[in-house]
């Protein structure tokens, strides 16, 4: 079964260099690497050609999460799979691409497949229980019968270490062609519609975290409050996340009481920060227009409008 494998990149900078290293020691390698570059000014285009002549450049004002991942995809509808990336995605074994293709084969009607993710070595507290409660040791796969009891988690998802089955990702129109992020969610949200089944793959992993300050979490769950109000039909089918947030603040409580108080303070000001954003985000509407690019992480998505 053929493969490619796909990454957007901007700056990726010397992680960068790190995550394409770990494709190249990979004991399955891919048919294709392709490269969506949204027109760097480092050396992302210059590490990347080291290892592929596949490098696609685009005006970063061009670049959507949804839209750039469905061009990337209709350049690759001739693989059996896609498997997405990001820049800063490194990953941990020379056998997670086998792995999480060997998920995806098991079972016809797995549509889509997330790799387990674990933190990278210079990970805060905060950001390794992130990938803790997140990512469990557990492989699972997921239908519509398990909305019931997982909710909202029934669609996590996340491209930054995702495999697709091609054909179900071309016939359900692909990823959202104009969204601030979550189109990894979305697409999951419709596959599992469909009755097609979405897995978690814990044996196929990534280094892959982010030492976010609280101004990014108020950012990052500000456009995760707009993506929820201009999509309100996930939460609307699958479940309110708040749920979801009550247990991990209570886990991450625990987890730092026992490996590092000191952190307590941090987290209880992200805690704040992330809940003011997505408030702030899910009525994005009624604010000024000229908010919106300085309460973004994603500004780009607002300059273009």
């Amino acid at each position: 079964m053929s493969f490619c494998v796909i990454i957007p990149t901007y700056n990726g900078g010397d992680i960068f260099k790190r995550s394409l290293e770990s494709i190249a020691f990979q004991s399955r390698q891919p048919d294709k690497l392709l490269i969506i570059d949204s027109s760097s000014n480092d050396d992302t285009v210059k590490n990347a050609s080291l290892y592929t002549t596949d490098i696609e450049i685009i005006p970063s004002s061009d670049f959507n999460h949804g839209g750039t991942r469905n061009q990337a995809a209709n350049m690759a509808s001739d693989f059996d799979y896609l498997i997405f990336m990001t820049q800063d995605a490194i990953l941990n074994t020379p056998n997670d691409f086998d792995n999480i293709i060997d998920f995806l084969e098991r079972d016809h009607d797995i549509s889509a497949v997330c790799g387990r993710q674990l933190p990278h070595d210079d990970a805060n507290p905060l950001a390794q229980h992130a990938r803790y409660f997140n990512y469990q040791t557990q492989s699972q796969i997921k239908t519509e019968k398990d909305i019931a009891r997982m909710g909202i988690k029934t669609v996590f998802m996340s491209n930054s270490f995702s495999a697709y089955r091609t054909a179900d990702l071309i016939n359900l129109g692909g990823f959202p062609a104009d969204t601030i992020l979550a189109e990894d969610m979305y697409v999951a949200a419709k596959m599992i519609m469909q009755r097609k089944k979405i897995g978690y793959c814990a044996e196929a992993c990534v280094r892959h975290s982010h030492n976010y300050t609280f101004i990014q979490e108020f950012k990052r769950y500000f456009d995760t409050g707009v993506f929820h109000s201009k999509e309100s039909w996930i939460l609307e089918r699958f479940g309110n996340i708040s749920g979801e947030g009550k247990r991990f603040i209570i886990s991450e409580f625990k987890f730092l009481c026992e490996k590092n108080p000191l952190w307590i303070p941090s987290a209880m000001l992200n805690t704040f920060a992330k809940y003011v954003g997505f408030k702030l985000g899910a009525n994005w509407s009624r604010l000024p227009k000229s908010w919106l690019p300085k309460l973004s992480m994603h500004k780009n998505y607002w300059l273009k409008k």
